[in-house]
């Protein structure tokens, strides 16, 4: 089955704002086996919405449309596409009556405008919205499928997973798995390389996937039942593991921040943060997963130097003989952390994000991540070799790296 993914809204057009939705459903449909052909984006204009539309539908199996489900007048996606398709819309009461109760448990009288949204194709599938007013629908013709679905991708993305994936599971046959195994300290290239006899295979399929920093590969297996799939995922990541078994950290699916709160969790173990360039980055990202309180109480954003001395105790005299991006300012920030917060883990980082503010000697992208628990203190050097429009980027990198430094250390305790 090709599919082709149809982002509507002039919005996306001018750019106010980015169509993640192609790239959540991109991943979720190669996921499932299903070939992504073409991607497009089109305003809200009837004649070049059904010319787009028409168009898709000549050329591929399956079109799904995101957005232009709403209830204002320029939101015609239902509209155009029953009208390509040839279906009929029709007026769903018990729909009305959904959203009318939508509204009301917000103390909200519904606006008439929103009775547009009950409209649905006749014959048609039509997919619940738990998190807003308009439902999702499917129309089927000739062999052709045609799905839309709400634009806010907080609707979108519960909507396709419990409606439209089982959906569209019954069309693919059999089962369809994937895992992920996620790499840190090699590049895409590289690992690509390294793996490349198994890039070529057709079940299960392994792709190559860049991120800031780090890779990954998705393998993706299909097979009469979830027992024979996850089977065939996991030989052919036994393979993987044997050509860059030294890069992965996860097989599981996991990132970076889930794998060290899961680690943390199963040792039983604290880690407190002394941030300066990443200016909270690091917890941030730890406190996005679920149960991060049992493993993380205490961070401190110390930027200044005043902060690093008066509260970590840091030396004045290491400040200024090594300046505050050195190897030494790390190390105590790290120690520093540590006893003040208890934890059995203290990670600290200081370091030069940019775009301004570096030298020859130390340039943008420089930072040091100093990691001290009962065994000792260590400091590791990070160069990302980013400087101009780059801040963002560093600090995500930096603080990918100080995560990674916690996933070794228990990875290494374990050998």
């Amino acid at each position: 089955m090709n599919c082709e993914i149809i982002g509507v809204g002039t919005e996306l057009l001018l750019g106010d704002i980015v169509n993640t939705d192609a790239q959540y459903l991109a991943r979720e449909l190669a996921a499932m086996g299903i070939v992504i052909h073409y991607q497009e984006v089109v305003g809200d204009n009837p004649e070049r919405m059904r010319a787009c539309i028409s168009n898709a539908v000549s050329r591929s199996d399956l079109v799904i449309l995101t957005g232009g489900l709403g209830p204002t007048a320029d939101d015609l996606t239902k509209e155009i596409s029953c009208e390509v398709m040839g279906a009929e819309l029709v007026l769903d009461e018990d729909i009305l009556e959904g959203i009318r109760s939508y509204f009301s448990s917000k103390g909200i009288v519904m606006p008439e405008s929103n009775a547009k949204q009950a409209y649905v194709p006749k014959g048609g599938t039509v997919f619940a919205n738990r998190n807003g007013t308009a439902p999702g629908c499917a129309v089927e013709k000739d062999g052709k499928t045609v799905i839309m679905l709400p634009g806010p991708p907080r609707e979108l993305k519960v909507m396709f997973e419990y409606e439209v994936k089982p959906y569209l599971a019954q069309k693919t046959g059999g089962v369809i798995l994937s895992k992920q195994v996620r790499t840190f300290g090699i590049g895409e290239s590289d690992m690509a390389q390294r793996v490349a006899d198994l890039l070529d295979g057709e079940n299960p399929t392994v792709a190559p996937y860049a991120k800031d920093g780090e890779a990954l590969l998705r393998v993706t297996a299909r097979a009469e039942t979830k027992e024979k799939a996850e089977q065939m995922c996991d030989e052919t990541i036994e393979k993987i593991r044997e050509k860059i078994g030294g890069y992965i950290y996860s097989t599981d699916s996991l990132n970076l921040e889930q794998t060290v709160v899961k680690l943390l969790r199963e040792k039983g173990k604290k880690i407190a943060l002394a941030e300066s360039c990443t200016g909270g980055y690091i917890a941030k990202r730890i406190t996005d997963v679920p149960g991060s309180s049992e493993v993380f109480e205490y961070g401190i954003v110390s930027y200044s130097n005043e902060v690093k001395m008066k509260l970590l105790g840091v030396k004045s005299e290491t400040i200024e003989q090594f300046t505050e991006v050195s190897e030494q300012t790390a190390a105590e920030m790290a120690e520093g952390v540590r006893k003040l917060s208890g934890a059995d883990i203290g990670i600290s980082v200081t370091g030069i994000s940019g775009p301004g503010g570096g030298t020859e000697d130390k340039p943008v992208g420089l930072a040091y991540i100093g990691f001290s628990h009962s065994g000792g203190t260590y400091v590791h050097e990070v160069r990302t070799g980013r400087s101009l429009d780059s801040r963002e980027y560093n600090r995500y990198v930096t603080a990918s790296n100080a995560l990674h430094m916690v996933i070794q250390h228990f990875y290494e305790r374990d050998e």
